[in-house]
Parts: structure tokens; sequence; C-alpha cells
């Protein structure tokens, strides 16, 4: 009996001390991997009630040229926070296992700077906190609505009949070109033909149309590729020319 109660008394404990480390803050510089996905202590973050667009997802610009507005978003925040700690408050789990959770920096608000300024979208199950947000951004062409895009929830599943939303007005055929990869097989556009892989040591390498080993690069999300569309796109996002 003695020990059956000591099993169970043990088991409570465990399960307390789960919650309560699941519910407490952690601070720290994190490792951002998209607008609204990141890590911090090894622990995986998801920002709650915001949805921002995957690194591969591409939108339509403001003249309706295709970019890369999944790496514009991480690359706006990234150069917003820099290496400033973050505050995240820690909930539950979501159904990938991630921590869902809400974060600042100095005291500010990151779900609702990425909203303000266009880099994600409220989240339709995360309630209406930033409802108001949205529609200033909106108002303003900000970030993703300055052109054309489908809602990340929506491209993360390709879904060929969703609405496509943002301050432009595409014609239907841009349909397939919003569901591409920026990191598919075929570049995004003819003028975004450098390829970017990373190498055995974790080096980002791009390859010219005239580069050697051009052809032999397989572009496939899996494997981390990118396309570029200039030298300075590519330098700036921390790669080198291959030297063969």
């Amino acid at each position: 009996m003695f020990k059956s109660i000591s099993f169970a008394t043990a088991m409570l404990a465990l399960i307390v001390s789960a919650v309560t480390a699941r519910a407490a803050d952690v601070t720290g510089i994190p490792k951002i991997q998209t607008a609204d996905q990141l890590s911090i202590n090894n622990i995986r973050i998801k920002l709650a009630g915001i949805d921002a667009p995957a690194l591969q997802q591409l939108c339509l610009d403001a003249k309706g040229a295709p970019w890369k507005c999944g790496i514009a978003a991480h690359d706006a925040l990234a150069a917003f926070v820099g290496t400033k700690p973050w505050t995240c408050h820690l909930m539950q789990l979501d159904r990938r296992a991630r921590t869902l959770a809400k974060c600042t920096v100095d005291g500010e608000d990151i779900h609702k700077w990425l909203v303000q300024n266009g880099w994600a979208l409220t989240f339709l199950r995360g309630g209406q906190a930033y409802d108001a947000d949205q529609k200033q951004a909106q108002t303003a062409k900000a970030g993703l609505w300055q052109g054309a895009f489908f809602a990340p929830a929506d491209w993360r599943v390709r879904k060929k009949h969703a609405a496509i939303i943002g301050a432009a007005k595409p014609k239907e055929n841009v349909r397939r070109l919003l569901l591409a990869s920026a990191s598919g097989p075929l570049p995004p556009s003819p003028a975004c033909r450098i390829k970017g892989n990373v190498n055995r040591s974790g080096q980002c390498i791009y390859h010219l149309p005239t580069s050697r080993w051009y052809a032999q690069i397989k572009m496939k999300v899996s494997k981390g590729t990118r396309w570029f569309c200039s030298v300075e796109d590519a330098e700036a996002a921390g790669c080198r020319e291959t030297r063969r």
C-alpha cells in the first residue's frame, strides 16, 4: 500500500512539474527558423495567434513580379530584433510538438510587430487580438500586402482554389506561380537562376549558370537549396561563390 501511494505521489509530482515547466517563461537569444518559428534553449517555439509564410513561399510584389516573401519575412524579423534576448511565455504544445508561446523583445509584442508590418497574418484559431493590426497593414500595403499572395495556411496545403489576397489584383494564371516554391526544381522567374546550396561544412554556396557544377545541383526543398535573383541577393543571405 505504501509503495503504491509513493508511486502515485511521484507520478503526480512529475506531471505537475512538467505542466509548471511548460507554463514558465524562457529567456534567451533565439535561433529564428521562420518569421513565426524559433528555438530557445532547444525548445521549439511557434508564435501563438499569428501565421507567417514558410521560407519557400512565393508572393507577387506591387508590380506583379515574384519575390521570396517567406525569406523576406524571416530577414525582416531578424534585422528588427538583432541579437537581443527574447522572453517567451510558454503555453501548450501544438499538433506538431512545438510549444505555442507569447514572446516579447525589450517589452515589445513581437506578434503585434509582425502583423502590423505585414509579415504575418492573424491566425483564425488564435482569437482576434491582432485583427486591428492586420487591417492597419492592409491599408498601408505593408510587407506581404503590397502585392498578392495566398494566406500561409492555404499555401502550405497548396489549396488551389483559395482566395488570392493583397493590394494587387493578379490574373488567374498566376495561381500556379503563387503555389510554387522558392526552392523548387524550377526558378521562380527567368531572372532568378542562381542556385544556392549548403555544403558538407554547413556553408551556403551559390552557383552561377556558368559555374562548373551548376547543372549537377539538384534543387530540392529537403536539401536546403534556394534560388537567388542576383549575386547581391546570395551574398546578403550569407552565401559565397563556389570556388570550383
